[in-house]
């Protein structure tokens, strides 16, 4: 899924939840933030590397709006780096590790976690084989399941128009309570 959506399922998520359990403005952020920060860390080599070559800037829009399998072959050091990123980012062991060891240090689940998690398992479902399936085992296993295309056209457009819905249902429901 594309790093905005990963943010606006974060946070309706959590608005959804706000009903039952408020959930303060901190707490939205950083939840946010780590529901995009998988793809940030993994596209921060592809910003360095656009920065300091001629075509950068034009090679990561290439790479980044390709449809699977028509993405332009970085330099074998920038996939290698790029893929471990995303590799480390996408895995719900190294997910659960640091899970698990906040839990143990704080007592209790660290809520903005689940912005990770969000992204973890939306991406195993919204990422097809040929580009970058989320590998959910790894370091154990590179394998990650065949989902559909996340940057299809008809995905998109199924995904928008469910966020908008979703996003109707929030605000009718936090505005309807006030009257």
């Amino acid at each position: 899924m594309d790093i905005l959506a990963h943010g606006l399922w974060a946070g309706l998520g959590l608005a959804w939840a706000h009903h039952a359990r408020p959930v303060n403005r901190r707490t939205l952020a950083l939840t946010v933030a780590l529901a995009v920060v998988p793809d940030v860390v993994q596209m921060l080599p592809l910003l360095v590397s656009a920065v300091w070559s001629a075509d950068g800037w034009t090679a990561l829009k290439s790479y980044t709006m390709a449809l699977p399998g028509h993405e332009p072959p970085p330099s074998p050091w920038l996939a290698a780096l790029t893929h471990h990123l995303h590799c480390v980012m996408h895995s719900a062991l190294v997910a659960g590790g640091v899970t698990a060891l906040l839990w143990l240090w704080i007592g209790r689940l660290w809520i903005p976690l689940l912005g990770w998690w969000s992204h973890i398992v939306i991406d195993v479902f919204t990422h097809s084989a040929d580009f970058y399936p989320s590998p959910v085992f790894y370091p154990l296993t590179d394998w990650g399941f065949d989902g559909l295309a996340w940057n299809t056209p008809g995905f998109m457009v199924v995904n928008y128009l469910a966020l908008a819905a979703l996003a109707v249902v929030v605000w009718r429901r936090r505005h309807g309570a006030r009257t």
